[in-house]
Formats: C-alpha cells, sequence, structure tokens
C-alpha cells in the first residue's frame, strides 16, 4: 500500500502550528514587556511603588492581588498579562482614573493603547514566519 501524503502533511501542518505558536508567543511576551515599560515611564513618580507594581504575567502565572484590571487571576495558556498594583499598591485606578480629591494621572491605558497596534503587528508578522519557515523545511 502507498502513502498518499496524508500523514506526512498532517505532521507537517502539526509542526507549523506547533513553531507559529512558540514563536506568537515569544513576541507576545516581548510585547507586554514593552507595554510595560511604557507605563512604568508614563507614571507618576512619589515613592516609585506604582512603577514598581507594573507587571507582566506569563501563561499559566497569577498576577499579584489586589492588581489592577481585575485582582489576582491566572493567565490562560495564549495569554500574557500586563497589571499594575499589589497588595502594597491598592491605587492604580485612583491614580489612572482620578478621584473627587485628585486629578487623573493616565498611564496604564495610554501605555495600552501606544503599544496595542505594534503588538499585534509584530505577533502576526512572528506567527508568519514561523509557519512559512516551518513548512518550507
Amino acid at each position: 500500500m502507498t502513502s498518499n501524503g496524508l500523514k506526512e502533511t498532517l505532521a507537517a501542518m502539526e509542526r507549523v502550528k506547533k513553531a507559529a505558536k512558540e514563536a506568537a508567543m515569544k513576541q507576545l511576551v516581548k510585547g507586554a514587556q514593552d507595554t510595560a515599560d511604557t507605563a512604568r515611564q508614563l507614571a507618576p513618580e512619589d515613592e516609585g511603588d506604582l512603577r514598581g507594581s507594573i507587571a507582566v504575567t506569563e501563561p499559566g502565572q497569577t498576577t499579584p492581588p489586589h492588581s489592577q484590571p481585575g485582582g489576582s487571576r491566572t493567565a490562560g495558556e495564549n495569554e500574557v498579562l500586563v497589571t499594575a498594583g499589589n497588595s502594597d499598591v491598592r491605587y492604580p485606578r485612583h491614580v489612572e482614573h482620578g478621584t473627587v480629591k485628585m486629578e487623573a494621572q493616565p498611564f496604564f491605558f495610554p501605555a495600552y493603547r501606544l503599544n496595542r497596534d505594534k503588538v499585534r503587528r509584530s505577533t502576526a508578522a512572528a506567527f508568519g514566519r514561523a509557519a512559512r519557515k516551518e513548512w518550507n523545511k
């Protein structure tokens, strides 16, 4: 019985899928780190606690307690999270949006908006490059 190439094609597709996912995730982590760096640069500095609380959480890891947005949670398989705040720094949302006694000093969402398109493009490009490279082996 001769092979019609189906097994080889399916195996190649699995290799492409794995390589592309790994490349995209690596680029996504880099983009999250760039976004966190931008947020640190934009965050107002008093004692540096707010800047120090900005963290990147990779897949399977848990965000710091009381972090914003959303509090403590575990990042999904294809998720990288950037958060601000922790158990000691519980005020990032007040700095970002302001209060009745304090003017807003946005840093988190401007950092996200500044990096969003670049991260999307670079992640998609990394995915495509890795898929093409693996397919052409």
